[in-house]
């Protein structure tokens, strides 16, 4: 035993209530959780693609999972920022998903269409905070989140182009 006295930290005082802090990593756990659960279709995708674009997917698709994997921590990391602990494992990303589980083996060009929704939920979700942040006065999660919705409108539209006709 240490007879060294412990130092508790102060409380966090940002300039965001304490209520409004807790909103905003709720609701920044669901982006967290919709991009941990992206990352892993991606992934997967990634490892079973077949067929005549197999190698475009597959680069394509490790491009996507690696800034995914990479975003994870940035937005684990505000989270905790803000004071709150950050959701994880696999039952506790899937209740705070919006994106499906893909069921089954899919063609490639299925696997371009759910990850064009994927990220659209992920956008749509990511979107929603904004009114949040604003009231807040919360810039740097409005910064990370319109960085996060670049990434992903544009990933769709990348991924959509693939499938037009």
């Amino acid at each position: 035993m240490s007879n060294v006295p412990a130092i508790n930290a102060p409380p966090i005082d940002i300039g965001i209530s304490d209520d409004q802090r807790q909103q905003i990593a709720a609701g920044l756990g669901r982006v967290l959780a919709d991009s941990y659960v992206l990352y892993g279709k991606t992934h997967g995708f990634h490892w079973n693609v077949t067929g005549p674009m197999f190698n475009t997917l597959h680069l394509m698709f490790m491009e996507q999972y690696t800034e995914l994997w990479m975003a994870l921590d940035v937005i684990a990391e505000r989270i905790r920022a803000l004071g709150c602990p950050a959701p994880f494992g696999g039952a506790r990303f899937a209740a705070l998903s919006s994106i499906p589980e893909t069921q089954g083996q899919p063609p490639a060009l299925e696997m371009v269409r759910e990850l064009v929704m994927g990220h659209e939920a992920v956008a749509r979700t990511a979107r929603s905070l904004f009114p949040l942040v604003a009231e807040a006065g919360d810039e740097p999660t409005s910064d990370l989140l319109t960085q996060r919705l670049q990434i992903h409108e544009k990933t769709a539209w990348m991924l959509r182009s693939l499938l037009d006709a």
